[in-house]
């Protein structure tokens, strides 16, 4: 018998132009109805590609419903009528059948062939096929129940359906989050929580304390919103608290915003002592806390949540976008009951209620147990990914934390970061400086973050690694001399 040998077309990523040819050779009758296809490894033999490219192709023809995989069997050469609307392959099996995705020393992806760039500037989660079947057998499973597509087209109130927000604090908990459904409020993504908080516990003129670089989110909002922004310091312990007590002494404020498991940028990692010593300030002048959680670590990475040390004044921020799927807009903003209305009377005038459609589809996904695969395979592969970086980027002591999207690199003596993110951009790899990150009219550091999640594979940010590290060994470019 003779192995099906496809042509691929040099212009494309090689797993995508062979889902492609497996797509045109059905079209030209090539690849008939119920054909199964070569064996994984024996097709990656006769191309010259790795077994990855081939599991990864196979997989994106799945996907779009032109073949189907057979546990123990073999892939197979769907019908016209399957192939039109798709397949729902178990989510679980996606990601057991393949080791392609960052699971195996022989994952590959090829770099971006439109444009060649690889763009580290925006803290995504790391891409996988398993996204977009786990948001289409959602999608199919609201589509087969009356009661889920009722819910999803008729009005609810601010704050949510029942069902979603016990489900969504099930989800929470077994992630390390134990929360109260009943002090959930479901919101369009991480942003609209920091948002409705800020909107609905502050007035123009109010004071908001954070670290001196900080969520971009926040100081836009913040902005928006006519409040005063203060900056106090950070170092590898987080939060500068003493600094923040002898603020507090000279202006208290009305709300402090931190990131206790992973500032963002920098990663530092609030210590345990001085979230003790923010809660006993926060009782002390009676401020809120806004804890924002949306960068998601694994529980053991973790320290006691300040939602968990002062729940009557802390209010938590958590989002879906960073776990399974970017454009899922839906979070949850944990808060004391008796904000709760003032909270949703705010998300009422901005957008009346979250759209049921959404709920119903993240609740779907969660329902049907395969989430919890997919978190764990990102928590895999962001390990895989920050060791990677560590290693090629040794020399100059980046910090991250092990499972975090992001890398925060401070440029050695010379270098200015500005001219960093150019001289890279001009090789294809974008970063991002410190300086949107700024707080105030302090100068910024001299350093970048690499959102190392962003890259399409392994490969790929090896490549922009390779790229980073060149262009930190090369001496600094001479400044222009001024009379």
């Amino acid at each position: 018998m003779t192995i099906w040998i496809p042509t691929l077309d040099p212009a494309m990523p090689r797993y995508r132009a062979l889902a492609e040819a497996i797509r045109l050779d059905i079209a030209a009758g090539q690849l008939k109805e119920g054909e199964r296809l070569p064996p994984q490894r024996r097709l990656a033999d006769a191309l010259g590609v790795t077994i990855g490219t081939v599991t990864r192709g196979y997989a994106e023809a799945e996907r779009s419903g032109l073949v189907s995989a057979r546990v123990g069997s073999g892939t197979y050469i769907n019908g016209a009528t399957r192939s039109a609307h798709g397949s729902f392959r178990s989510f679980g099996h996606a990601l057991r059948a393949s080791k392609a995705y960052g699971l195996a020393p022989e994952q590959e992806g090829a770099l971006p062939a439109a444009s060649g760039v690889i763009d580290l500037t925006m803290s995504l989660p790391p891409p996988h096929p398993a996204r977009q079947q786990g948001m289409a057998a959602a999608l199919a499973a609201i589509s087969q129940s009356p009661e889920a597509l009722l819910r999803s087209v008729e009005y609810q109130n601010e704050f949510g359906d029942g069902s979603h927000r016990q489900l969504l604090a099930s989800w929470m908990g077994e992630l390390g989050m134990p929360v109260d459904p009943e002090e959930l409020m479901l919101t369009q993504g991480g942003q609209n929580g920091i948002t409705l908080a800020l909107s609905a516990l502050l007035a123009p003129g109010d004071a908001v304390v954070t670290g001196a670089l900080t969520y971009p989110g926040l100081i836009v909002a913040s902005a928006e919103r006519g409040l005063k922004l203060l900056r106090v310091p950070l170092d590898k312990d987080g939060m500068d608290v003493e600094a923040l007590a002898r603020l507090c002494r000279q202006q208290a404020p009305r709300m402090v915003y931190v990131m206790a498991e992973q500032n963002n940028p920098g990663a530092a990692q609030l210590s345990h002592t001085r979230r003790e010593a923010l809660v006993a300030l926060a009782r002390q002048h009676d401020f809120w806390i806004l804890e924002d959680g949306v960068q998601y670590l694994p529980d053991e990475e973790c320290g006691t949540r300040l939602y968990q040390m002062a729940p009557e004044r802390t209010l938590y921020v958590f989002s879906t976008s960073k776990l399974l799927a970017g454009g899922l807009r839906l979070g949850v903003l944990r808060a004391p009951v008796e904000v709760l209305t003032r909270i949703g009377a705010v998300l009422r005038s901005h957008s009346w209620m979250v759209a049921p459609l959404l709920m119903e589809t993240v609740c779907a996904w969660l329902t049907s147990g395969n989430a919890r695969q997919l978190v764990e395979w990102q928590m895999e592969e962001m390990r895989a990914r920050q060791r990677l970086a560590r290693t090629l980027l040794a020399e100059w002591s980046p910090a991250a934390r092990p499972s975090s999207f992001d890398l925060w690199l401070e440029l050695p003596e010379g270098q200015r970061s500005q001219a960093m993110v150019a001289s890279l951009a001009e090789r294809g790899v974008h970063v991002t400086s410190a300086e949107p990150f700024c707080v105030g009219n302090e100068p910024p550091p001299q350093a970048i973050r690499l959102c190392l999640s962003a890259a399409e594979s392994r490969e790929a940010l090896t490549h922009a690694l390779e790229i980073v590290r060149e262009q930190l060994q090369a001496p600094p470019a001479l400044r222009p001399m001024t009379l």
